[in-house]
């Protein structure tokens, strides 16, 4: 997920470096370059504040690359995704020998009914006819019986002892892996709060680069650039009148 949130700051990154290049080309524009005055003054201020302003997103685009950006595309990398994958496949073996051990108890619990169905037969057949060799088949289905109830014993044991080990690596892996979520969790926050501090410094600066136009539009004299402007288009000489001959 946090490539995905760089992928987002990269593209943020693309507008500041775009917005600085526009704001550095507007700058330079030579539109009402020949204002004079005060109000010229504020002008070439104001346009001054544009490149300023330009250096700020320029530096602003930087940080959030080597800050922000960076970071969240270094963080966990393939050494992560294979303990990640050894998590997995562990509980996935785990997961495989419990239906192994289940598939066992099921298999042994059948052969268990079986040799029990068995028995009951040839129990029968002794009572309807007595003869040794009934005596013997009944003797030796006793024997399958009971060693079919022996492992269906064994393999119950093995799958309960299977299922605790389950269990226990299921915690412990969980465990784990809320850790490293938290971890995951905290480091997006201080970057993302790093994406906020650059921003917040960037309003500032801007806003301290609109002040000295503030000031010197504040300061615009409307009677001394009319006094400039008629200096200049020699309106405040004497009118030219007719002359005698």
């Amino acid at each position: 997920m946090q490539k995905e949130m760089a992928e987002f700051i990269h593209e943020r990154i693309k507008i500041e470096e775009e917005y600085a290049k526009n704001l550095s080309k507007l700058s330079l524009s030579p539109l009402a370059a020949q204002e004079e005055g005060t109000l010229g003054e504020a002008w070439t201020q104001l346009k001054k504040s544009l490149h300023d302003e330009a250096e700020v997103h320029l530096k602003f685009s930087n940080k959030l690359h080597s800050e922000v950006e960076k970071p969240l595309l270094s963080f966990r990398g393939d050494n992560f995704k294979k303990d990640l994958k050894k998590y997995d496949h562990h509980i996935a073996d785990l997961r495989k020998q419990l239906a192994s051990r289940f598939a066992s108890v099921e298999k042994a619990r059948k052969a268990l009914a079986d040799r029990q169905k068995d028995l009951e037969v040839k129990t029968q057949q002794l009572e309807i006819k007595l003869s040794n060799k009934h005596e013997e088949d009944i003797k030796k289905a006793r024997r399958k019986s009971t060693q079919a109830g022996d492992d269906l014993m064994r393999c119950v044991d093995l799958y309960n002892q299977t299922q605790c080990k389950w269990f226990e690596e299921m915690v412990t892996t969980s465990m784990e892996l809320e850790k490293l979520e938290v971890e995951r969790i905290e480091w997006i926050q201080q970057h993302l709060r790093q994406y906020t501090t650059l921003r917040h410094e960037t309003d500032m600066f801007n806003q301290s680069m609109v002040e000295p136009v503030d000031q010197l539009l504040q300061n615009v004299d409307p009677a001394k650039d009319r006094e400039l402007w008629v200096k200049e288009n020699k309106t405040g000489d004497v009118r030219p009148v007719d002359m005698d001959l």
